[in-house]
């Protein structure tokens, strides 16, 4: 099966490509592409594979479901294009990173610039029907992602892995936590970070300090 996403991924991925699963997935997806709206653009649902290239992967942050109203998902996860209103976990994202590294609260919740720089933004389920979370869940998505999760935790060294709420923490068996480093918090929604689980974590500064231990450049988030 010719599943387009970078050669860097297909490199690692190409048998998961070839299962039972991913066929029928393949399938579902077409189908609800073909007969209902779905986000993202059919173009841009391996986006974060195509802005952060296997070799280059420093830093996974793990989402759950894009997101599903009109304009906003396109295939990485938290991000929304440039002019499309913040969401409320992207809105709590930026000022949590105000308050820890002094960083102005962008005008663009565009994140393809941490992409850029080797933050693979992964969603678990990479599709959505228009207005209702959660419709391409339990499809195989989940199957393939672990797969993604499980090949950068085998094949990489140091990588740090941002788990953010219940459903992403549940990804820790999935990650050798000998050979990289997992951050835990709350999720930045507004459920969560109200109740105190989510402001203050200082991810993004623990994340650059350890990212310089290791002699590599830091994010500029």
């Amino acid at each position: 099966m010719n599943v387009k996403i970078h050669d860097s991924w297909k490199l690692h991925l190409k048998n998961e490509f070839e299962k039972p699963y991913f066929k029928d997935l393949t399938n579902f997806v077409k189908g609800e592409y073909l007969k209902h709206q779905c986000f993202p653009p059919g173009n841009q649902i391996f986006n974060a594979f195509e802005h952060c290239h296997f070799d280059d992967v420093k830093v996974v942050i793990i989402g759950q479901d894009p997101y599903h109203d009109v304009g906003q998902a396109h295939g990485l996860c938290f991000s929304v294009n440039d002019g499309v209103k913040h969401p409320p976990s992207l809105i709590n994202i930026f000022k949590e990173i105000e308050q820890d590294l002094g960083i102005p609260y962008p005008k663009s919740g565009n994140l393809v610039r941490w992409a850029n720089q080797g933050v693979l933004l992964l969603n678990a389920t990479l599709t959505v029907r228009a207005h209702q979370a959660g419709s391409h869940q339990k499809r195989g998505w989940e199957l393939f992602t672990d797969a993604v999760i499980k090949t950068i935790s085998d094949n990489k060294e140091r990588v740090i892995f941002m788990l953010w709420g219940g459903y992403a923490k549940n990804k820790i068996k999935l990650i050798d936590i000998n050979k990289h480093i997992v951050l835990k918090s709350g999720h930045p929604s507004p459920l969560s970070a109200n109740r105190g689980f989510w402001f203050g974590n200082k991810h993004f500064s623990k994340t650059n300090f350890l990212l310089e231990q290791a002699l590599q450049k830091p994010i500029h988030w």
